[in-house]
């Protein structure tokens, strides 16, 4: 699977708008609208998986593999944004959202390491850290303001879910090709969320921007710096 990376810096900004009170309840709504998807994946990828023929296998465990090293790097990425949030509303807001997303990010890890198994193979394990400079490179995010931190959020996540619709149609078991379209629907789900903190803090945006999350939509989906 085909993510672009992305690193940490830092500086400061505010968001603005809406009440408090409307304002935590869109934001408290946005982070309990994602809840789930970690957990249907996780029973979607058995099914039938181990009964695959040989070569089908091979291609099956590259593939999942290959989306199983961006679970761990999403993983990484949120725990490292954790830390640089600061205690803040916006700051507290952007943390619970990213613990949410991160708990489907460690489901989908589950998930994939367990259909690597069942078809024989050995999971990718998680690397201390990972290179993650691209998106700063291009103002997709970074990690000197809370609302910077959730930008580069959108970003990963929006790449998250292009690259499972891209790669699950490489899949050649029947159960892991829905499971890896499962997947890619919660990481859109968890663009949708953070859009929706964004507009629920006050930023004029459209929550789902476009009727695809595609590379050819992709532009309408990310926040730039």
């Amino acid at each position: 699977m085909q993510r672009e990376n992305l690193s940490l810096n830092p500086s400061a900004r505010r968001s603005q708008g809406f009440s408090k009170s409307r304002r935590n309840l869109l934001v408290n709504g946005a982070i309990a609208g994602v809840g789930v998807a970690g957990a249907v994946g996780m029973q979607a990828l058995m099914p039938g998986a181990s009964d695959a023929a040989p070569g089908v296998k091979e291609n099956d465990i590259k593939i999942l593999n290959g989306a199983l090293f961006y679970e761990h790097q999403a993983i990484w990425a949120y725990n490292v944004a954790a830390g640089k949030l600061t205690n803040t509303d916006v700051g507290k807001a952007v943390l619970a959202l990213a613990l949410r997303n991160q708990a489907d990010h460690k489901a989908h890890r589950d998930a994939l390491a367990a259909a690597v198994r069942s078809l024989g193979g050995k999971p990718v394990a998680a690397e201390s850290s990972y290179d993650v400079s691209a998106y700063l490179k291009k103002g997709e995010g970074n990690l000197d303001s809370d609302v910077n931190i959730a930008k580069l959020a959108l970003a990963l996540e929006t790449d998250a879910a292009i690259a499972y619709t891209l790669e699950a149609a490489k899949l050649k078991t029947p159960a892991l090709i829905t499971a890896g379209a499962s997947i890619g629907t919660a990481e859109s789900a968890h663009a949708a969320a953070i859009r929706a903190t964004f507009k629920a803090l006050g930023v004029k945006l459209e929550i789902v921007p476009s009727a695809f999350v595609s590379l050819d939509s992709r532009k309408l989906w990310v926040l730039t710096v």
